[in-house]
């Protein structure tokens, strides 16, 4: 649905002399009009919505010119710590949940779809493809987890041959990415069987912190937020026909929860990771020492387009 461009200048600013505040309006309409040559209306329908919304804030909390370098800085800050690994830009986006948002703009709920939560900075698109049944944690350290579950379409059909990528921190909460750029373990590739089913080892997930020895880690400390996630297991499965879903699933009694630092947590992808004894035997016969964990999660993905 569009949004007119014709936002409203919104109210007079309280307390503001009426020759100041004809000064601050009139700058807005100024710039508004400099996008009326725009030829594309999406474009200038977003330049438009965004200016408004900006010179609002600057004019409502009445933003200082020291305040206003400091935000400059911080962003150049961000940029300068960004690279093909860490993007910087992502981590802001998520700690103010604004990816949260947009995630939830572009997928509204259908039906009895999964429902799809925040991306992340740390996917890659090599991933190394594992048989039904492999295990992907490819040596990281953590708790081994037995994933299973089915993808199905809204009506409860198999869709055979969905692709699930899957990625996860190891137990030090690290990624494999921040170890070396090139190097590929808690994360791989599969496809589901003909009746819809998949299954695959993973890593019990633990809560981590976002990278925060950056700009947005500073932000977080200044405001008195942690910069902890709530213990996840990414997910994107793609099936053709189908909305691709980028989700997690969050194991039960994590304590940190809801106050995940990105605002990705849906009570509907909390999931039971039930702790298995040392000993239990393994769904698959796989001889382990030590306690292991297993989850079901069956996915449903909504038809392209809805």
């Amino acid at each position: 649905m569009s949004v007119s461009n014709d936002v409203p200048s919104g109210e007079p600013i309280r307390g503001l002399a009426p020759d100041q505040e004809a000064v601050e309006a009139a700058l807005v309409e100024r710039v508004v009009a400099s996008f009326d040559g725009c030829g594309s209306p999406r474009l200038r329908e977003l330049m438009v919505g965004l200016t408004r919304h900006l010179h609002a804030f600057i004019r409502e909390v009445r933003l200082s010119e020291e305040e206003w370098g400091a935000a400059i800085d911080f962003l150049t800050r961000a940029g300068h710590i960004t690279n093909d690994v860490r993007q910087e830009f992502v981590l802001l986006s998520d700690a103010l949940g604004a990816s949260m948002q947009t995630i939830n703009v572009n997928n509204a709920s259908y039906r009895n779809a999964t429902e799809a939560t925040v991306f992340g900075p740390f996917f890659v698109e090599d991933a190394t493809h594992v048989e039904l049944g492999g295990d992907l944690a490819f040596g990281a350290p953590g708790e081994p987890c037995w994933v299973e579950g089915r993808v199905t379409d809204t009506d409860g059909r198999p869709l055979a041959g969905a692709r699930i990528e899957v990625w996860e921190a190891d137990a030090d909460g690290l990624y494999d990415v921040q170890y070396d750029a090139a190097k590929r373990a808690a994360r791989g590739h599969l496809f589901s069987d003909v009746d819809g089913s998949y299954r695959f080892w993973a890593l019990t997930p633990t809560p981590y912190p976002i990278p925060d020895d950056g700009p947005v880690g500073q932000l977080l400390d200044a405001v008195g937020r942690s910069p902890l996630r709530a213990a996840h297991l990414h997910f994107m499965v793609s099936h053709e026909g189908a909305r691709t879903l980028v989700t997690h699933i969050f194991p039960e009694g994590d304590p940190i929860g809801v106050r995940d630092a990105v605002f990705g947590l849906k009570e509907s992808l909390v999931k039971p990771f039930a702790q298995q004894p040392a000993g239990t035997p393994t769904p698959d016969g796989r001889p382990l020492d030590g306690t292991w964990s297993r989850v079901r999660f069956d996915i449903v993905l909504a038809p392209a387009g809805a």
